[in-house]
């Protein structure tokens, strides 16, 4: 039996584990919650750990009473840092959920409390080991680009109002959406480069779509335009323009932010500079409906191309000095394009002993290095050098 602790039993890190890990280790049970909302946390159980999963105050207590065989950290993102630096001294395996840090100070001092822990870490990055990703990073390595020359990774985001009319609007919580989204892209463009991100300049987007005066705490039921607002749940339901179907804050609130204090972007972008000395380009859209979501990156050098598409689930390869062009599809309706599933296969291998982490603790610092360095290039105009792990 694997005794798994969790700190901040969410819906993301619930659902991970109750659909997928389980499904992996049936014999892998949560034995140990550490959650400030235990009345809503008990609803997130599965059936088999309704009995043994006990509540503790604190992560000190859960480690000493629990006989943790790894713990998994799921708590809202600004208090991913603390708690990780807490689990490091156990010595445990960790799970830890993006972005590992929101700040500068939490990403040094994340990566301090790690130079010496005996605790490896699988971060949350799902989209490195799915296996569109994968397939795209072995066609790389076997030449079908040649030298890749540059990246383009491209998110338009379908269900982008989730960081408006949900917690996630909480500015000091995310930072924005450099860190709470791109840190996934960063990484695994990084990852298909061989490379680390090394400069930045970057420019955003905010308050053109959403946020506005709308009063704060105001929701569609008491809002006397919600029969006309394309946001309300009967419009997105009538217009199928997705978004939760559930009464919700308001998207035009001044509780979103705005951009003189902070807020999360309507869209953003990055020009990247890569260690190898080549440079790619990444841009974000959080407004996108419907048919127009997309997700991927389109990699090139002197004899290739190399594509692919999540939301499309197909892989396409050109060459350019042969008349040949190949389209390979994928499995698709899989958690994060199949990469939750690989995630945590390598988690469960990870806590065995027989594998060792596919996206470490310093795989997570360095795309917080970079996606801080973004959001420093956005709010002054200008190239940001990136810090990189190991650096003093």
């Amino acid at each position: 039996m694997i005794r798994l602790g969790v700190v901040g039993f969410g819906y993301r890190i619930s659902g991970l584990i109750n659909s997928v890990m389980q499904s992996i280790a049936p014999d892998l049970h949560v034995v140990g919650i550490v959650d400030p909302n235990e009345q809503s946390a008990r609803t997130r159980l599965a059936d088999c750990d309704k009995e043994n999963g006990v509540f503790y105050k604190n992560l000190k207590e859960m480690v000493s009473k629990a006989k943790l065989d790894a713990i998994a950290i799921g708590t809202r993102c600004r208090l991913h840092t603390p708690i990780a630096i807490e689990a490091a001294q156990y010595g445990l395996p960790i799970f830890l959920e993006k972005p590992v840090s929101v700040t500068m100070k939490q990403a040094t001092d994340l990566e301090k409390a790690f130079e010496k822990s005996r605790s490896p870490v699988v971060v949350s990055f799902p989209l490195r080991v799915s296996p569109l990703c994968m397939l795209t990073r072995q066609y790389i390595e076997e030449g079908a680009v040649g030298s890749p020359e540059h990246i383009l990774g491209v998110n338009y985001v379908p269900y982008g109002t989730v960081y408006f009319d949900k917690f996630y609007r909480d500015y000091e919580s995310t930072q924005g959406l450099f860190l709470q989204k791109a840190t996934h892209d960063l990484d695994y463009m990084s990852y298909l480069m061989g490379s680390n991100i090394v400069r930045v300049g970057a420019m955003w987007t905010r308050g053109r779509v959403f946020g506005g005066k709308k009063k704060a705490g105001l929701t569609c039921s008491k809002c006397r335009e919600a029969k006309t607002c394309l946001e309300s749940p009967e419009n997105r339901q009538h217009n199928m323009s997705g978004g939760v179907s559930e009464d919700h804050w308001c998207v035009y609130g001044v509780d979103c932010g705005n951009p003189q204090e902070g807020m999360n972007e309507d869209s953003s972008s990055a020009l990247l500079e890569f260690a190898s000395g080549v440079h790619g380009v990444y841009t974000q859209v959080f407004y996108s409906r419907r048919d127009s979501g997309q997700r991927g990156s389109t990699i090139s050098g002197y004899q290739g191309t190399v594509s692919f598409d999540w939301f499309k689930n197909e892989l396409r390869r050109v060459r350019h000095h042969a008349p040949f062009s190949d389209t390979i599809k994928a499995d698709g309706n899989m958690p994060h394009f199949g990469g939750d599933l690989e995630l945590a296969r390598n988690f469960i291998n990870v806590i065995n002993g027989t594998e060792k982490s596919k996206t470490p603790i310093s795989a997570g610092i360095q795309s917080a290095y970079a996606c801080l360095a973004a959001n420093e290039a956005a709010m002054k105009g200008k190239l940001v050098k990136v810090r990189q792990v190991g650096q003093s």
